[in-house]
């Protein structure tokens, strides 16, 4: 029987066995804690708190701004110390809460929000779930709470829990399924329980059997849930390609899952919305995974979130080198570069990826030679290189009726072209100039 997956894609070197046997582990923050207000899709949040205010670990410190944003905790207890703008991984200043930390980690009394299952309406899961501040910790951030609440609740049969972690050297979500299976079995659970008559997938790539043995073993009494092996490939775990691959269903860049019946989340959400709903937490820390051959070793920690990443280094015992030539937040693929180790943790940090070299950046693009290889592997189903053509000369109207919307940004172009265009790059600019343009 062939393995479930889509068409298109790339097999690059995935790093995994730098970090995959590495435990999680606790990393308590030593130093301040910064908490940018807007580490989530939608309006910031709203600060609570003000210079000299106590903190206590679980405390909100900053409310969602509207429907499309999310509340914001507290990793430390101690005093908070500015309300100012803070560099993040992105390059840019962003209005933050700054806390001193006072280094004894008092928490405020997680029992009071625990309530019994058997006791909440939907809309009561939803609205701890909110409370709790969980967002989408692929990467994207999108509010779960929003994601939970689909135009057609009676249109969702599909619950997918994205085990594919199909980006480059991550090994988070792979820990996560070794060590923590119950909690994401229960998390799917309350999931599904929002909706009525609903299946739950947990997709896994199979180059994970732990982890799928793993899952497999603690669902089989749970038969409304399936653990489904998909085809090792990138970009495996992107939405729109896991959804066809365990369901068959299409989507296009202007349809939700939703549109399809189908609510993704990722491991780490799944994990958080148990740690809410059960044992009444909300969500101040995730799984970071630190690897790459910069680094002097490899880990996979439980960070607080507003931990500065330089922490993260240090715990590992440093760089192998004087400095990496490239440090990356997130993945090789979907990841960013970074600049500086003086930026936080946020809610969608995943990894922390360090590199002695960094050959991509020393080739000079050359013309394209037309061998359409990147028309191959886009899952998308577009052709890049015309997008890329129609992009640097500014042809918004034909890229659009090229299907540029229908990129994902997943990097697969860029990393097959024999004459290094940064086709991704390119093509992400011009999205963002379409998607502002209509916005106005």
């Amino acid at each position: 029987m062939s393995l479930l997956t889509f068409s298109g894609g790339i097999h690059p070197y995935d790093g995994k066995e730098l970090s995959q046997n590495k435990e999680i582990c606790d990393l308590l923050p030593k130093g301040d804690c910064v908490y940018p207000l807007s580490q989530h899709i939608g309006a910031p949040a709203k600060p609570l708190v003000k210079k000299g205010d106590p903190v206590l670990v679980g405390q909100k410190i900053a409310e969602a701004d509207g429907f499309v944003s999310a509340n914001i905790h507290s990793g430390i207890s101690g005093r908070v110390k500015a309300v100012e703008p803070r560099m993040t991984v992105g390059g840019t200043r962003v209005l933050s809460i700054v806390i001193e930390n006072d280094g004894q980690f008092d928490e405020v009394d997680f029992g009071q929000n625990i309530r019994p299952l058997d006791q909440l309406y939907r809309e009561d899961v939803k609205e701890l779930i909110r409370e709790a501040g969980i967002v989408g910790m692929g990467g994207a951030g999108f509010p779960t709470h929003v994601k939970l609440s689909p135009k057609n609740e009676d249109a969702i049969d599909t619950i997918i829990v994205n085990g594919a972690e199909c980006e480059p050297y991550l090994t988070s979500d792979y820990r996560r399924m070794l060590e923590d299976p119950e909690k994401i079995a229960a998390g799917l659970q309350i999931v599904m329980n929002l909706f009525d008559d609903t299946k739950g997938i947990i997709a896994i790539e199979d180059n994970k059997p732990e982890a799928i043995e793993q899952m497999t073993k603690i669902t089989r009494n749970l038969p409304d849930i399936t653990v489904q092996a998909v085809k090792t490939k990138y970009p495996q775990g992107a939405e729109r390609q896991l959804i066809f691959a365990n369901t068959g269903r299409k989507l296009n860049s202007s349809m939700l899952p939703a549109d399809a019946g189908c609510i993704v989340h990722n491991i780490d959400t799944v994990v958080a919305i148990y740690h809410a709903l059960i044992e009444g937490k909300p969500l101040y820390e995730r799984i970071v995974t630190v690897t790459g051959d910069a680094v002097k070793d490899t880990a996979n920690f439980r960070v607080r979130i507003g931990t500065n990443t330089r922490e993260l280094i240090d715990a590992v015992g440093g760089f192998q080198v004087e400095q990496p030539e490239k440090i990356i937040s997130g993945g090789p693929m979907m990841g960013k570069a970074m600049f500086s180790l003086d930026v936080p943790i946020v809610k969608g940090s995943s990894a922390l990826l360090c590199l002695k070299e960094d050959d991509v950046s020393k080739e000079e693009p050359s013309a394209c030679i037309r061998c359409g290889r990147c028309v191959a592997v886009c899952p998308g189903r577009v052709m890049p290189n015309k997008l890329a053509d129609l992009a640097v000369h500014g042809d918004m109207e034909t890229f659009v009726q090229y299907e540029g919307m229908e990129c994902c940004e997943c990097g697969c172009c860029s990393y097959v072209c024999p004459a290094k265009r940064h086709l991704t790059q390119v093509i992400a600019g011009t999205r963002k100039q379409v998607l502002a343009n209509r916005k106005k």
